[in-house]
């Protein structure tokens, strides 16, 4: 018996002593990352609702800085907030001694991170927004700190360990910090009623640009548009179709589209097709898009009724324009 409580007690040890593979230091990272934003949501900073009524009435620009770490995580800040409807904008602290501070101007709000809310490099910019009694908020582990003390408002992070293997690298703080930026962000895009329509005029290229992107940017107009008369003569519309190029004409009356003719309906109606006219032929009461949709969910319709085009009407049934699926994949909508 003695033996095997020997044996246990050694598989033990050696089972503890034995090194963690790099998915288990990754999860054990995350796991003390997690429980830190946890923590945060359930205590939330006192200040908070404060600072975003103090930041919505900025008229001019919300400054945001921070040095090292704390520093990338403010220029982060700054591009969200830039890009979600509130002006900002980040200053380097070391540049801001050496003439950046002419950019903080009495009409901006400051937003200073710091863990330790004693970083040297923050000391000028937080004199010079005493100075000129510009708004200040600031980031920070520690509530009795220089820089707690001296801000408007205070946004205090979770006293959470850092996640490094030495406790000592910024890792936790850093991921709640950038956090509480989106945090402040989203409620400040909310509460100035901030829509997908605002958003694309800041995302104009790219992947983001694309699927913001309105049927009405990439459709066809005008002369561009394969038109034809409910009696007009199937010769005729076959020349209208193979003209513009689409594979498709639209049938109006009084500047309505009443119906569509596709490649699809020719071949359906072979028999006879050229003693007839295009009202004879035409598929009534078509599905069309309009103006103001995205293009993605044009794209969708277009997919899911395996067509190539969709014809664009406004409120009152009147053709305005044409999509077609290149158009879409142009555009980078896939």
């Amino acid at each position: 018996m003695g033996s095997a409580r020997y044996h246990g007690s050694m598989m033990l040890e050696n089972a503890l002593q034995m090194p963690l593979s790099p998915t288990d230091i990754a999860r054990e990272v995350l796991r003390i990352e997690s429980a830190a934003l946890s923590q945060m949501a359930l205590e939330m900073p006192a200040d908070f609702d404060c600072t975003v009524e103090r930041l919505l009435a900025v008229e001019g620009r919300v400054i945001i800085s921070g040095m090292g770490k704390s520093g990338h995580v403010a220029k982060k800040i700054a591009a969200t907030l830039a890009s979600t409807g509130t002006p900002a904008q980040y200053v380097h602290p070391g540049e801001a001694s050496h003439g950046d501070l002419g950019m903080i101007t009495r009409q901006d709000a400051l937003v200073l991170i710091s863990n330790s809310g004693e970083t040297r490099e923050l000391a000028d910019i937080i004199a010079h927004s005493r100075r000129f009694a510009i708004p200040l908020v600031a980031i920070t582990k520690r509530e009795r700190s220089t820089l707690a003390h001296q801000a408007d408002f205070t946004l205090l992070l979770p006293d959470a360990p850092e996640a490094c293997a030495i406790g000592m690298a910024p890792t936790t703080s850093t991921v709640c910090a950038m956090a509480l930026g989106d945090a402040l962000a989203v409620a400040l895009m909310k509460n100035r009623g901030f829509e997908k329509e605002n958003f694309l005029a800041f995302h104009p290229g790219g992947t983001l640009g694309a699927q913001l992107l309105k049927v009405s940017a990439v459709m066809h107009r005008g002369t561009e548009l394969p038109v034809v008369n409910a009696d007009t003569a199937m010769g005729d519309t076959l020349l209208e179709m193979t003209a513009k190029g689409f594979g498709i004409a639209a049938v109006v009356a009084d500047e309505r589209l009443v119906g569509t003719i596709t490649d699809g309906d020719l071949r359906r109606n072979l028999e006879g097709l050229m003693d007839r006219k295009a009202g004879d032929v035409a598929t009534p009461a078509p599905k069309t898009t309009m103006p103001d949709a995205l293009l993605t969910e044009a794209l969708r319709q277009m997919n899911d009724r395996k067509i190539s085009a969709l014809f664009v009407t406004d409120e009152e049934e009147r053709l305005v324009g044409l999509v077609h699926i290149h158009d879409a994949l142009r555009a980078g909508v896939a």
